[in-house]
């Protein structure tokens, strides 16, 4: 599937975010998007949603992505960025 990692850093405030988005299967036949976020060297936070088709998932992962690079996330240096799908 996809993961995608995102990075926003700011010394003058003092911030070192992640944000990573994955797209995996579960045990019960649907897909789920995984989001993990917190302090860059943390464990951070995390929450899951399932979806039943691989597309819904991708296209709900794509959003999420969407919305942390309009608040300053960029994609995480050495981290290749998988294509978005066309819509």
């Amino acid at each position: 599937m996809s993961c995608q990692l995102l990075h926003r850093v700011d010394p003058d405030l003092n911030m070192a975010r992640f944000y990573r988005v994955e797209v995996l299967p579960d045990l019960f036949g649907e897909i789920v998007v995984e989001r993990r976020w917190g302090r860059i060297g943390g464990r951070g936070q995390s929450h899951s949603a399932s979806y039943r088709s691989t597309s819904l998932a991708e296209a709900a992962a794509s959003r999420l992505i969407v919305a942390k690079e309009r608040r300053g996330y960029r994609v995480a240096a050495g981290v290749q960025r998988e294509p978005r799908p066309s819509s």
